[in-house]
């Protein structure tokens, strides 16, 4: 899977150069939660948490971008022994709707960082959907949803779980 994502990321850096590229930072505030099949074991809240990252914006065109990004993101819920700390790769395509919007869609991979042998699974699947606006030349604000498509639990576990994460930050293109 490493060798896909690095291949990818690097097959998008090298079009990328014929193309309008740009390159920035990112970053806000998660709330994210566990969402159970059934009833969750334990009190299941929300976390409240940050995320932090860089990304590269790949044009093809004045309305279609490949965003290849990584990430550190705070997640899973509010109970210490579910809260997942990740390292992400989203790779998200994003539409312009308007002169300040863009609608972004894409998968991600996240990379656990934070515990080992805890009965969560080290790598997490999921599908992210986003709204960005466009403040000015450099500056935008945005919002997305993260839904884990996988259960984070390990299979031996009685239970299932997918990870929910809202982000609502800013970011800043060089």
């Amino acid at each position: 899977m490493k060798k896909i994502l690095l291949t990818l990321l690097l097959g998008c850096s090298i079009y990328g150069f014929s193309q309008d590229v740009k390159y920035g930072i990112r970053g806000g505030y998660n709330i994210s939660n566990l969402d159970f099949d059934i009833e969750a074991p334990m009190l299941n809240k929300h976390r409240n948490s940050i995320y932090i990252g860089f990304f590269g914006d790949i044009r093809f065109s004045k309305t279609v971008a490949l965003v290849p990004e990584l990430q550190f993101s705070a997640e899973g819920a509010r109970v210490e022994a579910w809260q997942l700390d990740y390292i992400q790769a989203p790779i998200l395509f994003k539409f312009q709707i308007s002169e300040k919007y863009r609608f972004a869609l894409g998968p991600q991979v996240g990379l656990k960082v934070n515990k080992v042998d805890d009965g969560v699974k080290n790598l997490a699947y999921s599908a992210v959907a986003g709204l960005e606006y466009k403040i000015s030349h450099m500056l935008f604000a945005d919002i997305r949803y993260t839904y884990g498509v996988t259960n984070v639990f390990d299979d031996y576990l009685p239970y299932e779980a997918k990870n929910t994460n809202v982000q609502i930050g800013v970011g800043y293109k060089f």
